[in-house]
């Protein structure tokens, strides 16, 4: 094993490689666990970590792993702007005033009152698709489930979809560089968000909107700039992962057509196969952290000052956690510790959410589907970040 500064340029290279996400990732992850779990990466400069236990101590870790330094390999050297809200970037104690703040509108109490909408939303969806015939099932049910979702959130008309995923899309470039159109659809959606809070504090309503708008703590709430910055971050992860969730579980299952008609028969096992999608498809590849003091991990110095990309997707077929199966897809996986959804200081805000999603659309795709069969190419967004399916062709049959 040639752990840190001296491990194999040739197989830690790769990870900076948009290529590789595009095709297979998980057999270089498995190398990199195997002959060097913490390893250096030169270019751009920093560790990589791939083992559930490391990803697992770094991200508990928040005084001497911090965020503000950014958390993407692009941030490597740049002079990232004090963006207010920006929640991936904040540490504590400002962080902790954020998610009091925010964590209502987002608490399970909360949430579990939108499951009959969503409940809808995902039953209209599935019952426009032809059974028998090939669909591309991210465009057709993907893309449109979590952005009606949001506009029900956020209290807007659900038809307003189209332009959030714009808007979505467009931040996502904008974070490599921004350009006259992504500016334009950026103040675009400045306007209309900001109208809407506008429109919800002369007149609250029972809303996402209206709750984020009104928040406060200590006296203090959230101004235009930060409540910005909130909706825009809610566009992002609230469609992403769940659009990337739901397409990958769907491939998923057509992949392994005994387990799709297991959990048809145990409708009750969908929790848990939840977990397991999750877990498979790992919707965020990776984020980092930057160490605030030396710190040894694996033997290693971590310098004050160095970056560590936690892979996420790697700690989730660690072999020592997960056994001889980490490789496998099984919806029947209990207990399942995958790192999906973050841990400690920055878990997930939208998980309960992101979980019931899932839940409602494998309830109600497997009422409605006795059949998932792949009928084409699957398509893969070049992302170390977002793991991305572009293009996942299926027949659903009844």
């Amino acid at each position: 094993m040639s752990t840190g500064r001296s491990a194999d340029p040739e197989l830690v290279a790769p990870i900076a490689d948009p290529a590789l996400y595009a095709g297979d990732p998980f057999p270089q992850y498995a190398r990199l666990r195997r002959e060097a779990p913490l390893a250096w990466l030169a270019d751009p400069g920093c560790w990589i970590a791939t083992k559930h236990a490391d990803v697992l101590r770094i991200s508990r870790d928040p005084g001497s792993f911090c965020s503000s330094e950014g958390i993407l390999l692009m941030d490597i050297g740049r002079d990232l702007p004090q963006i207010p809200g920006a929640l991936l970037y904040v540490d504590p104690p400002e962080h902790g005033r954020y998610r009091r703040l925010v964590n209502p509108g987002f608490s399970t109490s909360h949430i579990r009152t939108l499951e009959a909408r969503i409940r809808d939303r995902a039953r209209a969806l599935l019952e426009a698709v032809e059974p028998g015939v090939e669909v591309d099932v991210v465009e057709t049910l993907a893309v449109p489930f979590p952005l009606l979702v949001i506009a029900d959130l956020l209290g807007v008309p659900g038809d307003d979809w189209p332009r959030f995923r714009v808007w979505t899309d467009l931040m996502i470039e904008a974070a490599q560089g921004t350009t006259p159109e992504s500016e334009a659809a950026l103040t675009e959606m400045a306007v209309y968000f900001l109208d809407l809070v506008a429109e919800r504090r002369a007149d609250p309503r029972d809303d996402l909107v209206s709750l984020l708008c009104t928040a406060e703590v200590d006296g203090v709430g959230l101004d235009d700039a930060e409540l910005m910055m909130f909706y825009g971050q809610l566009l992002v992860a609230g469609n992403e992962t769940t659009r990337n969730l739901v397409s990958g579980a769907l491939l998923a299952f057509s992949e392994h057509p005994d387990q799709w008609t297991r959990l048809r028969a145990h409708p009750e096992t969908i929790p848990v196969a939840v977990e397991e999608c999750l877990r498979w498809t790992t919707p965020v590849i990776s984020f980092m952290r930057t160490a605030t003091r030396d710190v040894e991990v694996r033997g290693e110095t971590i310098r004050a000052g160095e970056p560590v990309l936690l892979v996420y997707a790697a700690a989730n077929r660690d072999e020592e956690v997960f056994g001889d199966t980490a490789g496998s897809f099984d919806a029947t996986r209990d207990p399942n510790p995958h790192v999906s959804l973050g841990f400690g200081e920055h878990f997930c805000l939208g998980a309960v959410l992101a979980r019931l999603e899932a839940r409602v659309f494998l309830e109600e795709a497997a009422r409605r589907f006795a059949t998932l069969e792949p009928a084409g190419a699957v398509e893969r967004l070049a992302s170390g970040v977002i793991a991305g399916i572009l293009r996942v062709p299926l027949r659903l049959g009844v």
